[in-house]
């Protein structure tokens, strides 16, 4: 009952969560809005902001006062406040505005670094990790296709 019947008396055909799921579909295809289940695999671009540290006992300092601040209290990092950290604590040349990355397509940025920044949510921070680079912490700014 409940999903199922609304769905069929929408004008599904009675396919069951098939047919209720249909809006996660179009969601995902260039609306710019992302899908119900999670969304984050189907955008062609993100924008970010980042910080890299080649030592790990330096990104975890600049996580701490992430967390101290609004990680957990369950708050998003406003992005103004993560370009001051990036640009005290970064060692990327993009530290000085901010960590911005601007908007980068898949394919563009190695192995983990793509796989953290087209995994994490929009206003998400990600937690630090390890790239051929160094150690990153980054700031998911958009989405778009």
């Amino acid at each position: 009952m409940g999903k199922d019947s609304k769905a069929k008396e929408a004008g599904g055909k009675g396919k069951g969560k098939q047919a209720a799921g249909g809006s996660d579909d179009s969601a995902s295809k260039g609306k710019g809005k992302a899908g119900k289940a999670d969304g984050l695999g189907t955008c062609t671009y993100v924008k970010a902001r980042h910080i890299l540290c080649e030592k790990q006992g330096k990104i975890n300092e600049a996580y701490k006062k992430l967390q101290d601040g609004w990680l957990s209290n369950g708050d998003k990092v406003p992005p103004a406040e993560f370009a001051k950290l990036a640009a005290e604590y970064s060692e990327c040349p993009s530290g000085k505005k901010g960590g911005d990355l601007g908007w980068f397509p898949r394919g563009k940025m190695a192995g983990p670094f793509q796989d953290v920044a087209f995994g994490t949510a929009v206003g998400a921070t990600s937690a630090p990790f390890k790239s051929t680079h160094g150690y990153h912490i980054i700031l998911s700014e958009g989405r778009k296709n």
